[in-house]
């Protein structure tokens, strides 16, 4: 296993752990809290959070991987060919990030079956009910945060420069989770960083097939662009 990968999966474990730890006594006071706020803030709120739905990105990024893979094999252009080759390990990096990351999330949500916030006044925060099989009962982690971790965590790791902004954005999608009453504070610390998580190991592996990443001194994936520019 490579000793960078080992590392950075044991700091994002140990935050994963801190954070939920830290957040999940005051769950509920913070989730009741959002959602009293000024109905302007509700609103936006409203408007951004289905960002973080899985299904879009799953199939956008499906799409896009067989339209420049279809484009790479009918080519006869040698730089054309090569152009596309590349082309399509992009989409490809962010469709098996996105997707490996929904089959994570909703394997945990099933095995924790943790209450939704609607249902805080019958079963208060912590009530769990593993393979209930009912979306009420898929509170933790949260999809959403996990999908735009997994989806601004693998632009991160494309464009290392622009990092802040890209977790910023996850961020800001995660929060509204909690505002529009649909998960707990730690639900959303959980699903950011799994999906930052996942974003990294996809990256790990296209490194070492050397697709569009390639190891660094340390043994850390970095853009082949930005080493090329080194």
């Amino acid at each position: 296993m490579n000793r960078s990968f080992a590392t950075s999966s044991l700091w994002i474990l140990a935050a994963t752990a801190v954070l939920v730890l830290a957040l999940v006594p005051f769950d509920p006071a913070i989730s009741q809290r959002a959602q009293g706020l000024p109905g302007a803030i509700m609103t936006f709120n409203r408007r951004i959070t289905d960002f973080g739905t899985f299904a879009w990105m799953i199939y956008g990024s499906g799409f896009l991987v067989i339209l420049a893979y279809v484009l790479h094999r009918v080519s006869r252009n040698e730089t054309l060919a090569g152009r596309t080759k590349t082309a399509w390990r992009l989409p490809l990096y962010f469709f098996l990030t996105i997707g490996a990351t929904s089959a994570l999330v909703h394997l945990v949500k099933l095995l924790v079956g943790r209450a939704r916030p609607e249902l805080f006044a019958e079963h208060g925060a912590y009530s769990l009910t593993p393979f209930a099989y009912d979306d009420l009962y898929s509170s933790f982690p949260s999809g959403h945060s996990a999908a735009v971790g997994a989806f601004f965590g693998a632009f991160s790791m494309l464009a290392p420069r622009l990092r802040p902004l890209f977790l910023v954005s996850a961020l800001t999608i995660g929060v509204s989770r909690v505002i529009v009453g649909a998960h707990y504070p730690s639900d959303v610390a959980a699903g950011l960083l799994l999906g930052l998580w996942t974003a990294i190991a996809t990256a790990f592996l296209f490194a070492r097939r050397d697709w569009l990443f390639r190891f660094d001194a340390r043994g850390w994936p970095l853009p082949k662009s930005m080493l090329a520019a080194r």
